[in-house]
This record gives C-alpha cells, sequence and structure tokens, in this order.
C-alpha cells in the first residue's frame, strides 16, 4: 500500500484545524474563584465550567505541611524544618471536566505553588455509579523564601499520592465533611511526606444538579459517628429518665395495695389475743 503524502496546504490546514479545536476545548472549560462569597474567612469556594455551565466545584479549607532541610550551624549535616500552607482564596483556578475523569489545579504565588485534585468515576458492586479522589498532587518550590527560608538545595519538587481511592461518593451527589481529611503524599524531594488536610469540605465532580448547585449531600461516616456521639448522651438521659417514671410509678401502686391490706401484728405476744 502506498503511504498517503500531505501537502503543504493540507498539512497546514490540518494544523490549523488541530489549533482550532484545542483553542475551544480550553475557552469551553474555565476556572472561577467564588471565595468571596464564603464568610468563613479560610475556606476557598473554586468552579470549573464548561459551556457555561458548572461542571466541577469545591469548597474546603485545605493545610499542607512540607517538610525540607536546612544547613545545620556546624555546615555540615542538615536539619528537617517544617512550611506550614494555608490554600489562598485568592488562588487561580484551571480545570477539566470529563465524563469518567475530571480535574482542577490551583495555584498561587506566580505559579511557585500548585495542588492538584484529580477525581475518577467508576462502576463497583450492583452496578452502583460513584465518583472518588484518585490522585492528590502538590508542586511546590524551595527557592520561593516567604515559606521555606535558607532551604538546602532549593528547587521545585512535586508530591504525589499512591493508588488513592479516596471520599467514595454515589454518582449525582456531593461529598461534605466537616471533618478533617488527611492524605500523604511522597515527594521528589528524598520522598519526603507531605501532608495535605481539608476540612469544612463539599465537593462535586460530576454531574452538577444546576449551575454553581451541588447536588444531594452525602455525609462522611466522620460527621456521621460525631452526631451520634453528640446525641448519644441525649438518648441515654431520655431512657434513663423513662426507667426512673416507671419505677416510681411502679414504686406507688405498690403502695396503695399495700395500704388497703389488714396490716398482722409484729409482737407475737398479741397472737395469744386474737
Amino acid at each position: 500500500m502506498g503511504r498517503r503524502v500531505f501537502s503543504t496546504t493540507e498539512s497546514t490546514r490540518l494544523l490549523l484545524l488541530g489549533v482550532l479545536a484545542l483553542s475551544v476545548v480550553l475557552a469551553e472549560q474555565e476556572g472561577e474563584n467564588l471565595s468571596g462569597l464564603s464568610e468563613n474567612p479560610d475556606k476557598a469556594i473554586f468552579a470549573v465550567r464548561e459551556n457555561s455551565t458548572t461542571c466541577l466545584m469545591v469548597e474546603f479549607a485545605v493545610k499542607i505541611l512540607v517538610p525540607y532541610d536546612v544547613l545545620a550551624l556546624n555546615g555540615i549535616d542538615l536539619i528537617t524544618e517544617q512550611a506550614y500552607f494555608t490554600l489562598p482564596r485568592t488562588a487561580e483556578i484551571e480545570g477539566i471536566c470529563g465524563a469518567t475523569e475530571s480535574e482542577i489545579h490551583i495555584s498561587w504565588k506566580n505559579g511557585a505553588y500548585l495542588l492538584r485534585i484529580y477525581f475518577s468515576k467508576e462502576f463497583r458492586d450492583k452496578g452502583t455509579e460513584v465518583w472518588k479522589i484518585s490522585k492528590v498532587q502538590f508542586v511546590y518550590d524551595t527557592s520561593e523564601t516567604s515559606h521555606f527560608i535558607n532551604a538546602y538545595n532549593p528547587g521545585k519538587h512535586t508530591a504525589s499520592t499512591h493508588r488513592l481511592s479516596a471520599l467514595v461518593t454515589p454518582a449525582g451527589r456531593s461529598y461534605v465533611c466537616a471533618a478533617q481529611q488527611s492524605f500523604t503524599l511522597i515527594s521528589s524531594d528524598h520522598q519526603k511526606g507531605i501532608s495535605v488536610s481539608m476540612y469544612d469540605i463539599q465537593l462535586q465532580p460530576f454531574d452538577m444538579a444546576s449551575d454553581f448547585m451541588f447536588g444531594e449531600p452525602y455525609k462522611c461516616i466522620m460527621d456521621q459517628r460525631e452526631r451520634l456521639e453528640e446525641t448519644l448522651p441525649l438518648i441515654l438521659g431520655l431512657i434513663l429518665g423513662l426507667i426512673i417514671i416507671i419505677t416510681l410509678t411502679i414504686y406507688h401502686f405498690h403502695l396503695k395495695l399495700t395500704a388497703n391490706q389488714p396490716q398482722l401484728p409484729r409482737d407475737r405476744s398479741m397472737y395469744k389475743n386474737m
């Protein structure tokens, strides 16, 4: 079979069509920062929109703890320090929405820091469709001195989770959790462990109910357990109170019954006169 040879005109046309298609995709999916709508100064709200409709939305507070090396005073040994981050509400947002794969990219400090969260949708047992967080990645630059002070051998590093399946939620619903959810990421900086913690969470990467509107909430087990711990003392108090009332009622009837019965003399000498 002969190989088809494209003319310069055809090649240029194909290239232009490819660039045009790429530009359309990029134009259709855009990130929006809605953090100004949150009354909580620690909580950020970010959305990804496609064709002027919200396709992914996250609302949460994030804390990140990054270990890094500094040179000891003797100029030989290395000491591990900790850099602490909170996700800024002024971050820039990008994202990708797909039928079964979605992701959101959150960057700040002119790209010195980048948090990527990857979502996927799948079928579980009995044909149940769910979505989950499949990967969390954090890119950071230890030459950025507002967080990394006197870092040894500064430069960019990438930390990622491995084989993650977290926050599993039924399709069409949003994941809601006030309790902290923590992830451990392994860094390219000598395999250091990076901690990424999220709390006051509401997430939905697929099947949004409507524009800027989350679907029905799916509450995490930790929140359900905390609610049970809060209500359990009340339930036990009500049960105890009911037991006391029943006991007093039985005792009251017992006194009434015994009061109507003839009293036998306790002194045996009195039996002779009976």
